[in-house]
């Protein structure tokens, strides 16, 4: 199943214009980065993105969770009102702190399989690394 950005970028530009909602605000409201509130409301690049981006997004749209996950993979949204959970401003502020500790323990992950390498480049096996260590 194809991936429609073009519809979500519709479907958020057309809430926001019901909201009343500027870029800047639904970016403070969801913990989103202007940069890519905008990158999503022009449907500017279309990529794989973090299901929360979509969920934090929604939310601050005052919409279900899902629902522009829905949009995405055409299938008809829930038609569950939204809590109001978009409105504690504790909410994105925790969902940005979740988002930046994913993307540290992914750069420590990534730090950790490029030391493995070099050290395994270092010595011809790890067996002999072994008996070094033995001795």
């Amino acid at each position: 199943m194809s991936k429609n950005w073009a519809e979500v970028a519709y479907a958020v530009n057309s809430r926001a214009r019901e909201l009343s909602l500027k870029q800047k605000e639904i970016s403070d409201r969801s913990g989103v980065s202007l940069a890519i509130v905008r990158e999503i409301q022009q449907a500017r690049i279309e990529r794989q993105r973090n299901p929360r981006t979509l969920e934090a997004l929604s939310l601050a749209l005052e919409w279900h969770p899902r629902h522009l996950t829905a949009v995405l993979n055409g299938v008809t949204p829930p038609n569950i009102p939204a809590t109001k959970v978009a409105q504690d401003p504790v909410i994105p502020l925790l969902n940005t702190v979740i988002r930046e500790l994913r993307g540290l323990r992914a750069q420590i992950g990534l730090l950790s399989s490029r030391l493995i390498d070099l050290e395994g480049s270092r010595s011809p096996t790890r067996e002999n690394n072994k008996e070094r260590m033995v001795d």
